[in-house]
Formats: C-alpha cells, sequence, structure tokens
C-alpha cells in the first residue's frame, strides 16, 4: 500500500452569482488528509475520528491551525501518590499524544499540577509542613511513577502558582463583563450569565444543582455559581489581588494556564470522565465568557478504573497506588493493561488483570528477541512478496482501528496478529531481509504504544552471561548434564533466564 499526504484548501463563501457552484471568498479553511492506493489499486481517504463528548458522536479530527494540535490534559492535585485510576488518564492521553505525532502532527501537550488546593493544605496541616514542600515531594513521585510507565514528559508542566497573575486578568474581565461577583467569601461566576452552561455534560439544571460541589456562602446569587476566588483564611496561603488577598478556586487555575501556553481555543481538552462536571464545564463558561471564543473544538474522556463494580479513588478507600502496583507487577505491565482496552470503556482493575498483562508482555517481547536472534543466523535472500503483504496489511489494519477514535486496544490486538505472523515465520525459515522487516515494524508500533522492555546494556553483565552460556554448552557437549543445569539455575538466580531454542540458547534479563 503507498501512502500519499496532500494539503487541502477549503474556501467557504456564499453562493456565487449565477448560482452555479460556490463562490470563493478570502475564508480559506486548511487542513490535511492522507491518500492511500491499497493493493487493488483503489484510492482511500484516511482521517482521523474522536468522540467528541460535548456533541456525543464521533467527529472528524480537523485541526485549528493545519498539521499542528494545540492539546491541554488535567494532571494531579499532588498531596499524594497517584492511583491507577489516576494513570488510567496520564496513559492514555500521553499515548493519545504519541499517536498524533506519528500521524504527523505538531503536539503542543500542556499537563498541569495543582499545587494549591484544599486537600494540600489539610495535609500540610496533618504533616506540620508548607503545601509548597507537599506540592515539591508529590511532583518529584509523580515524575518517578510516569517514567516508569513510559510517560513521556509534557511540552509544558506548569504549577497552578506559577500562574496567580494570568488567574487575577481572566477573574477582573470576568467581573468587568458582568459575569462574576464578589462577596464576603471571595469571587464567584455567575452561571445563569452563560446561557451554554450545561452543553458538555448534558444535563438540565435540576441536575446541575445536584451534582455540583455546593459551597455553602450566603452572598452566592444561585447555588450553581462557583469560586473564582477563595478570600484569606487563617493558615491558607494566600496571594494579593484587586479583589483582596486569596487564593484560586480549582477551576480557573486550568482557564488561565491553558490560555498561557496553548492560546484562547484549544483542538483538544481531555482527562478522566469524572471531570465532565463541574470542573470541564466550568471551565468552558469562565474561558469562553473571558475570550468570546470557542474554547475546546474536541473534548476527550477516559472512562473509570473500578474495583468490585465501583469507582476507583482516594474518597472512597478502594485505591491502588501506581508504586504499589508497580512493586508487584512492574510498571509496564499496568500501562499494557490500561490501553489494552478502549480509553472510554470501564475496565476492572485486579492482580488477576495485572498478572494477565504482564503475562502478554511477555509474549511480545519473546517474539522481538526471537526474531532478532534468528536474523542473526537467518539465510540470506530478498524480502518475499508474501512477507511484505501481511506486514503492509498489518500496519494498514493498526492505522485503521487507532484513527477510528484513538482504539488502543484493538490496536494492541493487531500487535498480537504480527506476533503471531513473526514465530510462524521464524519456523519457516524466512530470508533475513524478511525477518529484519517484521522486526522493524514490530519495534515501529511496540515503540509507538510503549510496549517496550528496559534493556540492561551492562557490556560486562553480558559478557558474563555470554561466558556462561558458552560455559553450559560445553558441559552439555561433555554430557555434564549437572553442571549445565547448575550454570542454568545460578543464572536464573540472578534474574537471568536461558531459553534453548532450535537456533541456539537465548536469555532474558528479568528486572
Amino acid at each position: 500500500m503507498n501512502s500519499y499526504e496532500f494539503l487541502i484548501h477549503h474556501y467557504r463563501g456564499p453562493p456565487s452569482p449565477t448560482g452555479e457552484g460556490l463562490y470563493c471568498s478570502n475564508q480559506r479553511k486548511s487542513f490535511k488528509i492522507n491518500l492511500n492506493i491499497n493493493q487493488k489499486g483503489n484510492l482511500t481517504v484516511k482521517t482521523m475520528k474522536v468522540f467528541n463528548t460535548e456533541t456525543r458522536v464521533k467527529e472528524e479530527l480537523i485541526p485549528i491551525e493545519e498539521g499542528k494540535i494545540k492539546m491541554y490534559a488535567c494532571g494531579p492535585t499532588v498531596y499524594n501518590f497517584f492511583h491507577v485510576g489516576n494513570a488510567r488518564c496520564f496513559v492514555v492521553f500521553d499515548m493519545l499524544r504519541r499517536y498524533l505525532r506519528y500521524r504527523g502532527y505538531d503536539v503542543t501537550f500542556v499537563q498541569n499540577f495543582t499545587d494549591i488546593d484544599d486537600k494540600m493544605i489539610k495535609k500540610a496541616n496533618e504533616e506540620n509542613t508548607t503545601v509548597k514542600a507537599i506540592a515539591d515531594k508529590y511532583i518529584a513521585e509523580y515524575f518517578i511513577d510516569a517514567k516508569g510507565l513510559g510517560i513521556e514528559p509534557a511540552s509544558f508542566h506548569p504549577h497552578a502558582t506559577d500562574n496567580i497573575d494570568g488567574i487575577i486578568d481572566i477573574i477582573s474581565t470576568l467581573i468587568e463583563k458582568g459575569h462574576a461577583y464578589r462577596t464576603d467569601d471571595g469571587v464567584y461566576f455567575r452561571t445563569g450569565s452563560f446561557k451554554d452552561y450545561g452543553k458538555l455534560s448534558h444535563m438540565n439544571r435540576d441536575d446541575l444543582e445536584a451534582g455540583a460541589r455546593i459551597e455553602v456562602d450566603s452572598g452566592k446569587e444561585d447555588p450553581l455559581d462557583f469560586a473564582l476566588w477563595k478570600a484569606k483564611k487563617p493558615g491558607e496561603p494566600f496571594w494579593p489581588s484587586p479583589f483582596g488577598e486569596g487564593r484560586p478556586g480549582w477551576h480557573i487555575e486550568c482557564s488561565a494556564m491553558s490560555k498561557r501556553y496553548l492560546g484562547e481555543s484549544i483542538d483538544i481538552h481531555c482527562g478522566g470522565q469524572d471531570l465532565t462536571f463541574p470542573h470541564h464545564e466550568n471551565e468552558i463558561a469562565q474561558s469562553e465568557c473571558c475570550s468570546g471564543k470557542q474554547f475546546v473544538k474536541y473534548w476527550m474522556h477516559n472512562g473509570y478504573i473500578n474495583v468490585d463494580n465501583q469507582k476507583m479513588s482516594k474518597s472512597l478507600g478502594n485505591f491502588f497506588t501506581v508504586r504499589d502496583a508497580a512493586a508487584k507487577f512492574g510498571y509496564l505491565p499496568i500501562r499494557f493493561f490500561l490501553l489494552s482496552a478502549h480509553y472510554r470503556t470501564p475496565v476492572n482493575f485486579s492482580a488477576e488483570t495485572l498478572a494477565a498483562a504482564k503475562s502478554s508482555l511477555e509474549r511480545i517481547f519473546n517474539a522481538v528477541e526471537s526474531l532478532s536472534f534468528y536474523i542473526t543466523n537467518a539465510p540470506e535472500g530478498e524480502l518475499s512478496a508474501d512477507v511484505k503483504a501481511k506486514l503492509d496489511a498489518h500496519k494498514e489494519k493498526f492505522i485503521t482501528v487507532m484513527d477510528d477514535d484513538f482504539n488502543t486496544a484493538d490496536g494492541t490486538s493487531t500487535i498480537f496478529e504480527l506476533v503471531s505472523d513473526v514465530f510462524a515465520w521464524i519456523k519457516e525459515g524466512v530470508s533475513k531481509a524478511s525477518a529484519e522487516a517484521a522486526l522493524a515494524l514490530l519495534n515501529e508500533l511496540c515503540g509507538l504504544m510503549g510496549y517496550v522492555k528496559e534493556t540492561n546494556n551492562d557490556d560486562e553483565l553480558i559478557k558474563y552471561i555470554e561466558e556462561q552460556i558458552e560455559l553450559r554448552k560445553a558441559a552439555k557437549k561433555a554430557k555434564n548434564f549437572a553442571e549445565a543445569d547448575r550454570i542454568r539455575d545460578e543464572l536464573a538466580e540472578k534474574g537471568i533466564i536461558l531459553k534453548d531454542t532450535r537456533e541456539g540458547t537465548t536469555y532474558t534479563i528479568n528486572a
């Protein structure tokens, strides 16, 4: 299959004076499409579609600016280690950024840290320390777990407390435009002033009021009005502002950070399903009332991680931190588990599901290692037409399912279909060129998904292992099987697992 990329200029304007066709004005919209010529010579158009929470349908992904994606994801409130439920959002949207980049987009990705919050103040008081100390500690811990999960750093990781000026500017504008008002407790957003309030969550006003986190304040005009600025209280951090000393509300922080790093309108805003209301609903209201522009073009939300059919959360006490789960199963099985289901589908967490994920990863790693070893002694020859056709089909299928609302579940299944072919090709004894092409695609797709085993590149260790393999080989040749078994068992105790194959002895190093 050959793939070609074209830039399309779409002119939008009124009908032509003659009534024939369209009158082309200077209102030009540009977007990129991929045209593929398949093996039958048919021309097909490949576009990526995503499910937009706001419209509740899959929509073609057409960026605001051709070839570029501006993307914001709500990051953690840093008062503790993050749990597996939090990790789903972080892993899924790290993977989305990777895939968008793979498809040729220039992605600017912002993921914030909420470093001032009621929970953080409570934690600091409990530990007799400062909110900043708590934030610094758990931001550092976040990056340890994120690196283990294969999460790449965002383009920007802004802190809420570094954006107080931007927060104050937005609040001042909202007050000036009549969308916010002052009370003795701070500043509140006037939800009744935004006619589209509720458009993301699709709930009527009664449902919205039932789901809102109602803050007790006699000065509020409406139960749905939410805090933009909270007046100073004893023992809490505070900043000066035109509306008095205090600190920002939660929702306004993300609007300010998104505006600073991505502008007033962005392509994708993502987060967990539980953030749809009130957090993201409130972000829309305050951002669009401030700028007068559409805030987000596509809203994407991942489903819950459930434990015993209940959402995993710290408030319910049924959570498992990534740190604890990784200590038992490793980080990569957690990533695999989180990507092996469609991102919008609820999934059940258990020790059994992580154990199954670990076994599935081992099959992928075995395919990579077996193919790499096979290539060292593979027969010379050209890339066979049959192997090439199957590799093209696997890649085309992978892109097709991933383009369809970012289906990592089917993308992972496609990798396993490739793995099955790899083992079959090794057994058949395909040419070196065919094996190298298969390994290249396997590494490409696994690298994209983050299914890459950490390797120990210590030269001394590798030299030691290879020496032990040769000693074991000599022992077996001399029929000294007890010595051969001793070498194998001694290596196993060190986490070095030998595997005898028809082509020779291979090994894996377990972390």
